[in-house]
C-alpha cells in the first residue's frame, strides 16, 4: 500500500501540473482541493481528495520521503488494509478538523493529514505494547516529530495546523482501535470504545464546520 499511496500520489501531481499547474487554483479545485465553502455547498468527497493534491515539487517530495519511511516500518506491522485505514480516515479527519476550525478561505491539499495520523498511530501502539521496548522507544520517537512538526507549523502561517492536529487524532484512536494483527489487544470494548469516540469527535466537527454555513 505505501507504494500504491506514492505511484498514486506522484501521478496525481502530474495530473496537476499537465491540468495548468499544481499552484492554479482553480486546477487545484477541479481536481479535488478542499474550501469550507465548497464542504458546506455539498461537495463531501473534498474530504478526501486534497490527500492525493499537492502544491510544488518540494511539498510532494516531503510527504511522499515520509511516508515512504513510515510506511516502510508500519505497513510490514500492521498489514496492509489496516495500514491503508488509517492512512485514508487519518486523511479525512484531519480535513474535517480543517474544516471545523481553519480559514473559510483557505485552499486545503496535501497527505500531511494523513501522515500526522501514521505518527499518531505510532504512538498509539507504543502505548498499547508498552512492555516491549522497540514499540516504547519507536512511539516516543513520533511523538517527538508530532511535538517538533506542530511547533513548526506555529512559525509558519501558510501550514494549516489544525489539519494537522486532526489527522494526528484520527491515527492515535484507529492506531488504538486496530492495534496489531493477531494479537488480542486492547479488548474489544476499549477498541469499540476508541472508534466511537473518534465517530462522535469527527461529526462534532462536521456539523461545527457546517453551522457556520448555515
Amino acid at each position: 500500500m505505501t507504494w500504491t499511496l506514492l505511484v498514486l500520489t506522484i501521478g496525481v501531481y502530474l495530473v496537476e501540473v499537465l491540468a495548468g499547474g499544481s499552484q492554479n487554483s482553480n486546477t487545484l479545485m477541479t481536481m479535488g482541493a478542499m474550501t469550507n465553502v465548497s464542504i458546506q455547498t455539498g461537495d463531501w468527497w473534498r474530504l478526501i481528495t486534497p490527500i492525493f493534491l499537492h502544491l510544488s515539487v518540494f511539498h510532494i517530495f516531503m510527504n511522499g520521503f515520509t511516508l515512504l519511511y513510515v510506511g516502510q516500518i508500519l505497513e510490514p506491522m500492521i498489514g496492509h488494509w489496516r495500514f491503508l485505514t488509517i492512512y485514508l480516515l487519518s486523511g479525512i479527519t484531519g480535513n474535517l478538523a480543517s474544516f471545523a476550525f481553519g480559514s473559510d478561505n483557505t485552499i486545503s491539499v496535501g497527505a500531511s493529514t494523513s501522515i500526522f495520523g501514521l505518527f499518531a498511530a505510532f504512538l498509539a501502539l507504543g502505548f498499547i505494547y508498552r512492555e516491549n521496548r522497540f514499540m516504547t522507544e519507536i512511539g516516543k520517537s513520533f511523538l517527538g516529530l508530532i511535538v517538533v512538526n506542530l511547533l513548526l507549523d506555529l512559525l509558519m502561517p501558510s501550514i494549516n495546523i489544525w489539519g494537522h492536529l486532526g489527522g494526528a487524532l484520527g491515527g492515535l484512536f484507529l492506531g488504538y482501535t486496530l492495534g496489531l494483527p493477531g494479537i488480542q489487544r486492547p479488548k474489544m470494548i476499549f477498541r469499540i470504545l476508541s472508534l466511537v469516540v473518534l465517530v462522535v469527535i469527527s461529526y462534532f466537527m462536521y456539523t461545527k464546520g457546517m453551522i457556520v454555513y448555515g
